[in-house]
């Protein structure tokens, strides 16, 4: 039976090779690497450290990544994307109720399929546009270094799940990068603090981060090197940029005025000026100054007024988060501040009483997490000898889905032992076996990677398709031995199989599936976003014929020959190789069917409730 070659060092990795430590952000991003035994954020030529994460598709078919994106924001939000971290590893279903946020048009397809963003007759993933933000970083990186970067950390939220991390590495491989390792963000901020090198000494960290646009709380356990996540909170539209819509409303009001009542430059104007008055406010206790036509004044006073309900909601996450790890405030050893938004006093005295000690805020806390993950490359790259190295596995592990693809269960570069699982379900009704093909390796397409192992879960019960729930757990221990189960959650039924190591990989080998996975990454992205297209089509398709088989008697002559009709122009182009016309396919069978599914849905539950009291 083959092997999974499984424990290698990560001192291995080539002495002295430059990895960059990549802090991929909801607002803002940035890259920093070591240099002369520090970290240090890389400034763009023409700007400071910080990319904002904006990409903008301008008219004339150029994309604009970072600040020039950023002027756009106003100008021409449909065409301009930002926030795409929220949309990482997520479905439609996931975001639905966000919606509101954004103002580009993410697609509503009512699926748990990943969600896409539409820009003109385009369709884009989350991933391929996080991996444009990314690319910019490493080309600053290039360039500020004058070499070529090929490896990277990139930092993620501790709450980030399974298929989220999965995402943000597809992101980097799609932008040139083979990522070593995904950390979580408040690991990074302790390591940028020294927090964690004395593996004799067990500390409880608190990281506080309050960004442009998100806040996050998290309590670690640091001991013997391993950091572990005790709890995390927060509220993922709370942040910075709450505080400018306070001094904003506080103005209008000022003036008689509300936000219908101004233009949207005007209200972009006192958008401005509100974050330069609440940085300004950082060291001074007053400030004034002209937008929209209004001379405009603030003490800090007015802006700690207009600003404690936000802050109260951040530290009643704390408490929150303490509750949930089972610790008391006087239980932290550390408290750590990161993102842009607590440079604010009141931020900073508030979350010290809470703690009761000071805060660490001595780095840029745009940039502690940046450094702390340039701070993790530096490790990986076997330049600092003092941290704790770990086995890992070289390549990823993961099962094939619908249309030949390769969907990982445990990455590469996991440290081990390590278990993880995912959630399937059944493509056909009645399907009563279900194959299930372990692969290795790091391309999109399973035919590209290393068969291991197959069994046949069978007896599932004849269910609609969709309905079973078949979780696949892969558990890997410190022998490199992988466990593979297979079980049906509604009915029960079980199957597992072992990989044996017998027949590994050399590591030459294994040098150069990563090196095709880099290079073919745009061409599998491609592809895979093509297969997944057509698979989503015959999903469509095969749940709008069912829909008409069982509601024809209550649709009219119209409903059901439009939907034939598009249903059949779905079928002409499904096998084609264009993912974006086969998605506003699937969009114009969706938009059309829409209106009716909803009557009868609402009547379905309507007679249902007969009779019923609430």
């Amino acid at each position: 039976m083959p092997q999974i070659g499984i424990n290698i060092k990560e001192a291995t990795i080539q002495k002295r090779e430059v990895i960059v430590g990549i802090d991929l952000g909801t607002t803002n991003s940035l890259v920093a690497v070591m240099q002369d035994g520090q970290p240090a954020a890389l400034s763009g030529k023409q700007s400071g450290t910080i990319v904002p994460s904006v990409i903008h598709f301008a008219q004339d078919g150029r994309i604009l990544v970072g600040d020039e994106a950023k002027n756009f924001l106003i100008e021409d939000p449909e065409h301009t994307i930002f926030s795409v971290k929220r949309l990482m590893g997520r479905s439609y279903n996931d975001i639905r109720n966000e919606q509101q946020h954004f103002g580009y048009r993410i697609i509503d397809e009512n699926t748990e399929g990943l969600v896409k963003i539409q820009v003109n007759d385009t369709f884009h993933s989350p991933i391929g546009l996080s991996a444009l933000i990314l690319k910019e970083l490493r080309l600053r990186a290039e360039e500020q270094l004058g070499m070529e970067i090929h490896k990277a950390v990139i930092t993620v939220p501790a709450y980030f799940n399974d298929a989220q991390r999965q995402a943000t590495r597809d992101a980097g491989k799609l932008a040139g990068l083979d990522v070593l390792r995904i950390v979580n963000e408040p690991t990074a901020a302790s390591l940028a603090y020294g927090l964690g090198r004395k593996q004799e000494t067990a500390e409880t960290i608190a990281v506080y981060d309050l960004g442009g646009g998100t806040f996050d709380i998290s309590i670690l356990r640091i001991e013997d090197g391993v950091f572990e996540v005790l709890s995390t909170n927060g509220d993922t539209y709370l942040g910075g940029d709450d505080f400018d819509r306070a001094i904003t409303g506080h103005w209008l009001s000022l003036a008689g005025k509300t936000t219908v009542d101004v233009s949207r430059h005007e209200l972009q104007e006192l958008r401005l000026l509100a974050e330069q008055a609440k940085k300004h406010l950082s060291t001074a206790d007053d400030f004034s100054g002209e937008a929209a036509g209004l001379t405009l004044s603030l003490s800090r006073t007015v802006f700690e007024e207009l600003i404690q309900p936000l802050v109260d909601k951040t530290l009643a996450s704390c408490r929150q988060a303490l509750k949930d790890a089972g610790l008391k405030a006087e239980d932290i050893d550390q408290v750590v501040m990161v993102g842009g938004s607590t440079r604010t006093p009141l931020v900073k005295s508030s979350v010290a009483t809470l703690f009761g000690q000071e805060v660490h805020d001595e780095l840029d806390p745009d940039e502690v997490v940046a450094l702390g993950a340039a701070i993790q490359a530096d490790i990986l790259a076997g330049n600092q000898t003092d941290m704790l190295l770990l086995d890992i596995t070289p390549l990823s592990l993961g099962i094939e889905t619908m249309g030949g693809l390769m969907d990982v269960i445990i990455p590469r570069n996991s440290k081990v032992p390590t278990s993880a699982g995912r959630q399937y379900t059944t493509s056909v009704d009645g399907q009563a076996n279900l194959k299930v093909s372990v692969f290795q390796g790091e391309r999109d397409l399973v035919r590209d990677n290393r068969k291991l192992a197959e069994f046949i879960l069978s007896g599932i019960p004849g269910m609609p398709a969709g309905l079973p729930k078949v979780e696949i757990q892969f558990i890997l221990n410190a022998d490199g031995i992988l466990q593979v189960k297979a079980k049906e959650l509604r009915s029960g039924v079980e199957q597992s199989i072992e990989v044996q190591p017998q027949y590994g990989l050399s590591e030459e080998e294994m040098a150069k599936m990563l090196l095709e996975s880099v290079k073919h990454a745009q061409e599998d992205m491609a592809t895979r976003a093509v297969v997944e297209a057509r698979v989503e089509a015959q999903n469509m398709l095969d749940t709008a014929e069912r829909f008409l088989q069982k509601n024809s008697n209550r649709l009219n002559e119209d409903e059901i020959a439009g939907t034939r009709k598009l249903m059949e122009e779905l079928r002409d182009i499904q096998e084609g190789d264009d993912k974006d016309l086969i998605h506003s396919r699937i969009e114009a069978l969706n938009d059309f069917t829409r209106p009716f599914a909803e009557r009868i849905m609402d009547h379905a539950i309507s007679e249902a409730m007969k009779g019923k009291m609430l």
